[in-house]
């Protein structure tokens, strides 16, 4: 049975392949239509998502969108509510994995200094980052980064084209994700099971700090350089994702300011 699933994927792989053989190499990145499209950011500061200037039940932020609803999967909803006398971005997913982000144009050796925090009050039962069939988090961010196509392998752009081609959505050139793992210590680094070009950092772990606010800076830069062993692109996109697809239970997070400053 694996040697046909194998072979099938092969196959699929191939055909897209071909397929897309007259698809110019930048349409095959999301990542490459907001590089044109905007400007970098200037300053020491950029406030990526200011939550907590907002009233509870107000809309989302300008700019702020819901990624990964094409895919099919039950979407997590987000709103703004409070979080104990603090306003914030809540995330409640029951069985589904659909992100929240904002494009963003930002220099990461301008402003390589990332900021946030956030709130978890319930770890979900089984998840484990290694593997595939059980790949969720109550918590992630995630940071997206521009790239040259011509840099990725054959395998890497097939996959890309096979992502877009189910939800009708392209991914950028590389994600970092930063995650709040059951059991895998903090600091490990490693890729999706789904993809390589998506590498996750695990900020935090276990169940001792459920219930309290945590903060986090992290040198964007130095993570990216650790988890791809290259230099990182311009960031495209910030955003959140709370997710419990695979393991079909529940997750809710609430997501602090986000910012990038220089120093």
């Amino acid at each position: 049975m694996k040697r046909v699933c194998s072979i099938l994927w092969l196959a699929a792989m191939l055909a897209l392949a071909g397929c897309a053989s007259v698809v110019q190499q930048d349409e095959l990145l999301a990542s490459s239509a907001i590089v044109r499209e905007l400007k970098r950011e200037n300053g020491a500061l950029v406030e990526v998502g200011r939550f907590s200037g907002l009233a509870p039940g107000a809309p989302l932020p300008e700019g702020w969108r819901a990624w990964g609803a094409n895919s099919g999967k039950r979407p997590t909803v987000y709103r703004i509510a409070d979080a104990g006398g603090v306003t914030a971005l809540e995330a409640l997913a029951e069985g589904g994995a659909t992100g929240l982000h904002r494009h963003i144009r930002v220099d990461p050796r301008r402003q390589p200094l990332l900021e946030w925090g956030w709130r978890v009050d319930a770890l979900i039962p089984g998840a484990d980052k290694r593997y595939a069939q059980r790949d969720d988090s109550a918590a992630r961010l995630v940071v997206s980064f521009h790239g040259d196509p011509d840099k990725l392998d054959f395998d890497q752009r097939a996959k890309l084209r096979l992502v877009k081609a189910i939800t009708g959505d392209a991914l950028p050139f590389a994600i970092l994700m930063y995650v709040w793992a059951n059991e895998i210590p903090v600091d490990t680094v490693l890729p999706s099971p789904h993809f390589d070009r998506i590498r996750l950092i695990v900020v935090e772990q276990g169940d001792a700090h459920l219930g309290q606010w945590r903060e986090y800076r992290r040198n964007i830069v130095e993570d990216y350089r650790r988890a791809f062993g290259e230099e990182p692109g311009d960031i495209v996109s910030v955003g959140v994702l709370t997710d419990a697809d695979n393991t079909r239970d529940a997750a809710r997070a609430y997501y602090g300011d986000i910012r990038l400053r220089s120093k």
